[in-house]
Order: C-alpha cells, then sequence, then structure tokens
C-alpha cells in the first residue's frame, strides 16, 4: 500500500506559520545575528547600518555588549539555526515526515536560550521597565513560538508512536 500523497503546504495551517517563521529567520540570521563572526571583509556597510539601527532603537546589549556566553549563542545560530532553517523551509512545503522531530530538537534549543536571554535582560538594573518591555515584544514571541512549536512536534510524535499507529514503512510491509 503506498503511502498517502503529501498534503499541501496550504492546507497545514500550522506548518504554513512554521515555514513563513523560518523564511524570515534566514535573513535575520545572516543580517544581524551572525554578524559578529564574519571576517572583516564580509561586513558590508548596509549590514552594519542595519544592526546599529536595532541596537540604537532597542538598546539591546546582546548587540552593544554581549556576555562572554553570548558568543556560543551567535556560533549555534550559525552553525545550527540556519543550516536547520534553511532545510526546514523545502520540508515543510515537502511535508517530509522527519519534520517533527528537528523541529521539536530545533524548538527546545530556541526555547531554552530563548529563556535564558529573557531571564538575563529583566535582571539589567541600568534598563526601565519600558525598555525590558519593548525588548520583551521581541524576544517573547519568539519563546511562545518556541513554546508552541515544541509541543505540537511533540504531540504529531505521540500520535505516531501511539498503540495502533502506523507508519510509512509498516503501511509499506502490508
Amino acid at each position: 500500500m503506498d503511502a498517502p500523497a503529501p498534503k499541501s503546504i496550504f492546507a497545514r495551517k500550522r506548518d504554513l506559520l512554521y515555514l513563513s517563521f523560518f523564511a524570515i529567520h534566514i535573513p535575520i540570521v545572516f543580517c544581524v545575528d551572525v554578524l559578529p563572526v564574519y571576517p572583516e571583509w564580509m561586513k558590508p556597510e548596509p549590514l552594519l547600518a542595519l544592526r546599529q539601527w536595532y541596537i540604537d532603537t532597542y538598546q539591546d546589549r546582546f548587540f552593544s555588549a554581549p556576555p562572554p556566553w553570548f558568543s556560543m549563542y551567535i556560533w549555534m545560530e550559525l552553525l545550527y539555526h540556519a543550516p536547520l532553517s534553511a532545510w526546514a523551509v523545502g520540508a515543510l512545503m515537502r511535508d517530509d515526515p522527519k519534520v517533527p522531530i528537528h523541529l521539536l530538537i530545533y524548538a527546545c534549543q530556541t526555547g531554552i536560550t530563548t529563556m535564558t536571554c529573557i531571564a538575563e535582560y529583566l535582571s539589567w538594573d541600568s534598563f526601565t521597565n519600558e525598555q525590558k518591555l519593548s525588548l520583551s515584544g521581541l524576544y517573547v514571541p519568539y519563546l511562545a513560538l518556541s513554546v508552541f512549536m515544541g509541543v505540537d512536534m511533540f504531540r504529531r510524535l505521540e500520535k505516531r508512536s501511539a498503540p495502533g499507529a502506523t507508519t510509512t514503512s509498516t503501511k509499506k510491509q502490508l
């Protein structure tokens, strides 16, 4: 018995949300987040100006005076988030059965790193509540999406492994 044809991305509303997120996330990673690890010759003025605008607008210390541990997060973005995000765009479009496991791992890692950043900026004594609220407008939705994605992917995997569930390989054997 053949596996059912993949559903259109437009019929999978949550996957469409994730696809939209990753499509937006990829340029942000390369244009803003990982700029500090680029060699000087790879830092074009428009990207430096964009990053400076972000710093001036939000006073986000992770970008202006990052704590020592934050460089590890930048490298995770470059070495894990960027490749996973690129893979996820295609995988979500084709309804790849590996999406739930990969996006569960991504959601857990992203949720933990985002919570760390939130805890850190909430401890910045020199920041007003208004400044912290402004940063929360950027970080909390990212955390919320990570939690939502993690719960969604966990449930998808749980559904697959429930007694009586059939997988594509099981169906092919029948």
